[in-house]
């Protein structure tokens, strides 16, 4: 006989057993330096959370609604606030990751660029003695 038999029988109600949610497998952390790891483990990570908020929100929803209490309501927007500035920082993720490519590019880009119309300061006697230590 379980502790709530008697709230069962003065409401006139059936237990009912709810599983408990299946916990999802933990995502591998990263090691070492390798941005494109640290995005995914990060991006994976904040979409475990927002699913997580979610459900929260969902069923502070269901406590809020059966109870009618201004308080819950209250909850239930705290938790959907905080849901989506978690989504806002996946988007944030977003965003300096393309900045990260794109200066990537810009470095590579740079680095593999011919310069033009330099100046030298010196006689040409210096200029011929440069040119013929670069063949040799």
């Amino acid at each position: 006989m379980s502790t709530f038999d008697s709230l069962d029988k003065t409401f006139e109600v059936e237990a009912e057993i709810i599983p408990a949610p299946i916990k999802k497998p933990k995502i591998e952390k990263p090691r070492g330096e390798d941005k494109d790891a640290d995005y995914k483990y990060q991006r994976a990570q904040l979409y475990d959370i927002v699913e997580t908020m979610s459900e929260a929100v969902q069923g502070a929803l269901e406590v809020a609604q059966q109870s009618d209490h201004p308080r819950a309501y209250e909850v239930v927007l705290n938790g959907a606030k905080a849901a989506s500035e978690v989504v806002e920082k996946l988007g944030d993720l977003h965003k300096k990751m393309k900045d990260i490519e794109t200066l990537e590019e810009v470095r590579v880009q740079q680095h593999g660029s011919t310069t033009n119309n330099v100046f030298m300061s010196g006689s040409t006697a210096d200029l011929m003695k440069m040119l013929k230590e670069t063949k040799a």
